[in-house]
């Protein structure tokens, strides 16, 4: 099972689990698409959109573990 990090680069999280995308559209990253947005790290669009990644981590390692 894939664990999931601050450092994780976003678009390996939607690689390892597509499922995921919604836990960034409701932090507002509706840019999943853009090359930009899935080589950023998880740590660097929490930031942007002002999300606690800890969080975050939490939430995207429990979904991926609930499978």
């Amino acid at each position: 099972m894939a664990v999931i990090t601050k450092d994780t680069i976003i678009g390996d999280i939607l690689d390892i689990d597509e499922t995921t995308a919604p836990y960034f559209l409701e932090m507002g990253m509706h840019c999943l698409g853009c090359p930009s947005s899935r080589g950023e790290t998880l740590e660097q669009a929490c930031m942007v959109h002002g999300v606690d990644p800890d969080t975050l981590v939490k939430k995207l390692n429990d979904h991926i573990a609930s499978k």
